[in-house]
């Protein structure tokens, strides 16, 4: 079974107003992307949201194609 994005990120109008997060938090793709683009490395990105995984930036760089 080949895994997606959407294993990891969903769209919920719930939660953050639609926006799409990482399932089971409310950290959204967006946050993400933007660090990345302010050349925040993946590490301090999964320092900064311990409940993150290398996995879910790459899910969200990956939703953002």
């Amino acid at each position: 079974m080949t895994n997606s994005f959407w294993d990891r990120v969903e769209i919920n109008p719930q939660v953050m107003l639609g926006k799409p997060v990482i399932k089971g938090t409310r950290i959204t793709v967006e946050i993400i992307l933007k660090k990345l683009s302010q050349s925040i490395s993946s590490d301090e990105i999964l320092s900064d949201y311990p409940r993150l995984k290398r996995e879910d930036i790459q899910a969200a760089i990956a939703y953002h194609l």
